[in-house]
């Protein structure tokens, strides 16, 4: 692209004549190395010939030399990437410019390269969470602002609008700065209500105008602060302590303690002075966790607790003395008692700095006794000093030191080093994590300083606060009992109590606060439509619906909480994915072209909803929609959906059932031929094996008279066979020499009863009429 091409020359007197030129082109950043800039010759007019013998170069005053001259081709390519970003920052438009000489003769041309900026860069919020406090009476239309988001891209690229996740209670508005830059606001529109919902999650999303678009994202926590109908507490009405004078800096006095029967913010106490002398402002300093006199909480009740300081006194001053009156001479004859002067002793202690006196009871006997009370924690010995002067002039004295240790007694209970405890748990955990460590100390010493660590007994959702926390005694590390579910339980709040080991054993007590941080754990849940098994539920788009119809909204939650709730609609399926579309943030179905006559009736869309947890969920439903303009013919085809449907169901199961029965017949029939296969195979063998003798039946009306050899004309025959012979048969038959009848198998395998009439005394070769005997000769022949 070539937006301007100026060509002139220039000649001084007794100079070469130096022709100059100006080209400019325009790329888009970050192209790749070796990317064709434009054709220096052609643009230029310039021979290649001439190229190569004028030694063409570029001549930059950059350290980065971004374009490289092809000289034998003509052409500019790019030498170095390019980002308009570092290049320009936001300045517009954005170029660089540099010569190219050729010499014999001398020739300078300028070049300048306009880089165009491309959506590389998404708009990034400078804070990945924001966090919010408002309160459940908080009225409607309260403005909160947002924080901005930053896209180093321009124009059209640059940051375009926001778009805040859909909620009850806010809305976005959009505005712009003096200077075009976009800001937005989160206003109520609708009242909280710390009952139903203690806290919200939200999202702020940031696009810029680009293609592809890009966007950023930012979580908003809101906490709903409850209504403030609990004042904070103090423990005591009136709280007394003593410290020394000339104490350092930052000396500890003493600790108030209030409570507040409210949750959250309301709950937490503050603690300042209210009317405290000017005198002692520079004196005496409170913090949140040490407070004095006036105790103030964020819900703006208060309460006020008198705090009595007395300041123990050191003997850090020497006396002074002031001669009031004196009287000088003095005559020798006045009288005893005579006044000769006034003099004032003064000592800026009080009169008694030791905490010790001594007494005399007898002559030549004196008591050390205490005059104060001791504390050990003050001071824990004194070395004592006890000065005898008598009244002689010079007076003498003696002097004797005694070391005093003072033992110590319960008189401090174990202090927490904070107020409040409050720390993080990520649901799913380990049961037998290390949450925290809780610490207390005791200023006492041996047993009376040995603290151990008790959880006050207390219900979380009616379980005792047992069943999910628990501390070890001897170090305060607080343990997770069992794996917490943010969907459940979102926040565990428990006292533990310091104990200390003296008797009676002094106590005192802390708040720690788990909350219970979320996990993409949880699927989304379609809401809408509504999946039944038995029917079939559609939504009907007439034939005349135009382009964006909604068809339907896919409704759906997700339990989970923040960026895990998060959920984006996509169209997974679609007997026509030409004719609907899915909205990405609001599941809103929609038709992206204009219906025709030719779309089918029945269309069926899979739609997968996911969310934007790490790593995701999704679920999936299924829409049917009916293209038609007439409920009957919507019905007509649905049923008949329905009834195919039933009919290949019913089909299948009696092809299944049929299959079976014939399998069944088929085996049980095999098993049957095999067995009696089987069978006969050995009925045969044990026959065939036996050898057992013939025995010959004669048969009846048979008679045998001195052996004359007489038959009746009738006569039976009975033949034993076996059952497996298959090519038995009878014979009658003659020989010669042997007068025997003849049996063979025959066919049927069966016993058989041959009769005949035949008279078999015709024949004068029958057996019977020789030998009068009848032999029966069976043969059995094996399949």
């Amino acid at each position: 692209m070539i937006p301007s091409l100026c060509l002139w020359t220039r000649r001084k007197r007794d100079e070469l004549p130096l022709v100059s030129g100006h080209i400019r082109y325009s790329i888009p950043e970050e192209m790749k190395k070796g990317s064709l800039i434009g054709n220096v010759a052609q643009d230029l007019g310039l021979d290649l010939k001439r190229l190569r013998s004028g030694r063409a170069r570029i001549v930059s005053g950059e350290s980065i030399q971004y374009t490289e001259l092809k000289a034998d081709k003509g052409t500019l390519v790019v030498n170095e990437r390019i980002d308009r970003e570092q290049l320009c920052g936001d300045v517009t438009p954005c170029s660089f410019s540099f010569e190219i000489i050729l010499e014999n003769p001398m020739e300078l041309h300028q070049v300048t390269v306009e880089i165009t900026d491309i959506n590389d860069h998404s708009p990034v919020f400078k804070r990945n969470r924001i966090n919010f406090e408002i309160s459940e009476g908080a009225v409607i239309g309260v403005r909160f602002a947002l924080n901005s988001a930053e896209d180093q891209d321009v124009g059209v690229n640059g940051l375009k609008e926001y778009f805040l996740t859909e909620n009850e209670n806010f809305i976005l508005k959009q505005n712009s700065n003096a200077d075009g830059k976009k800001y937005a606001e989160m206003v109520l529109q609708k009242p909280l209500d710390r009952e139903t919902n203690p806290s919200l999650s939200l999202k702020l999303i940031a696009v810029d105008g680009g293609t592809p678009q890009r966007s950023g994202t930012v979580n908003i926590d809101i906490t709903v602060l409850d209504v403030n109908d609990n004042a904070p507490v103090f423990n005591q009405s009136v709280y007394k302590a003593t410290v020394l004078e000339n104490s350092p800096k930052d000396t500890y006095v003493i600790t108030v303690n209030a409570s507040d029967a409210d949750h959250g913010s309301n709950g937490v106490v503050t603690y300042h002075f209210s009317d405290l002398d000017s005198s002692l402002l520079n004196v005496f300093t409170i913090n949140e966790e040490t407070g004095i006199i006036s105790i103030k909480d964020q819900g703006g009740l208060t309460d006020l607790s008198k705090v009595i300081i007395e300041v123990t006194d050191v003997n850090d001053n020497a006396p002074t003395i002031s001669v009031m009156s004196f009287t000088s001479p003095v005559s020798e004859d006045s009288p005893p008692g005579t006044t000769i002067g006034i003099i004032n002793v003064k000592d800026l202690d009080s009169e008694e700095n030791s905490p010790f006196k001594i007494k005399s009871n007898l002559r030549n006997y004196y008591t050390l006794v205490t005059d104060t009370v001791l504390d050990r924690e003050g001071v824990s010995d004194y070395n004592i000093t006890v000065v005898a002067t008598d009244s002689g002039l010079p007076p003498l004295s003696v002097r004797r030191t005694f070391h005093l240790k003072v033992s110590d007694v319960n008189d401090n209970a174990p202090v927490f080093l904070q107020s409040v405890y409050n720390t993080f748990i990520t649901e799913n955990n380990s049961p037998g994590l290390s949450v925290l460590t809780l610490r207390a100390k005791d200023p006492d010493e041996n047993q009376n300083a040995r603290v151990s660590y008790i959880l006050e007994e207390t219900n979380v959702g009616g379980s005792p606060i047992s069943d999910f926390v628990s501390v070890n005694a001897e170090s305060g590390v607080v343990h997770a009992v069992r794996s917490f579910d943010y969907e459940q339980i979102k926040e565990l709040l428990f006292v533990v109590k310091a104990q200390d080991g003296g008797s009676p054993p002094l106590s005192s007590n802390v708040t720690v606060k788990i909350l219970i941080q979320d996990q993409n754990d949880n699927p989304p849940q379609v809401l809408y439509p509504v999946q039944t098994g038995g029917s079939v539920v559609a939504e009907m788009v007439p034939r005349s619906a135009d382009v964006g119809y909604l068809v339907t909204k896919v409704v759906a939650v997700d339990v989970d909480s923040g960026q895990n709730a998060w959920l984006s609609y996509k169209l997974q399926k679609a007997t026509d994915r030409a004719l609907f579309e899915v909205g990405l943030q609001n599941g809103e179905i929609r038709t992206i072209r204009q219906v025709s006559d030719k779309d089918a009736v029945k269309q069926r869309l899979t739609v997968i909803v996911e969310d934007n947890g790490q790593p995701s969920r999704s679920a999936t439903v299924i829409v049917n929609v009916a293209v038609a303009d007439s409920f009957p013919e919507v019905l007509s085809e649905f049923t008949d959906f329905t009834h195919d449907k039933e009919y290949k169901d019913n089909l299948t199961f009696y092809l299944v059932l049929a299959l079976a029965v014939v399998s069944f017949l088929f085996i049980t029939c095999l098993v049957v031929i095999i067995s009696v296969k089987i069978y006969r195979w050995r009925q045969s063998r044990i026959l065939y094996q036996s050898k057992l003798p013939v025995i010959p039946y004669y048969p009846p009306r048979y008679s045998d008279t001195l052996g004359t050899g007489t038959l009746p004309h009738v006569y039976n025959y009975e033949v034993c066979r076996t059952t497996d012979s298959r090519k038995s048969d009878c014979k009658f038959g003659r020989a010669g020499s042997q007068n025997v009848l003849i049996m063979e198998p025959s066919s049927t395998g069966t016993m058989q009863r041959i009769q005949s009439d035949r008279n078999i005394l015709d024949e004068p070769d029958s057996p019977l009429e020789k030998n009068n005997t009848l032999v029966y000769i069976c043969s059995v022949l094996s399949p």
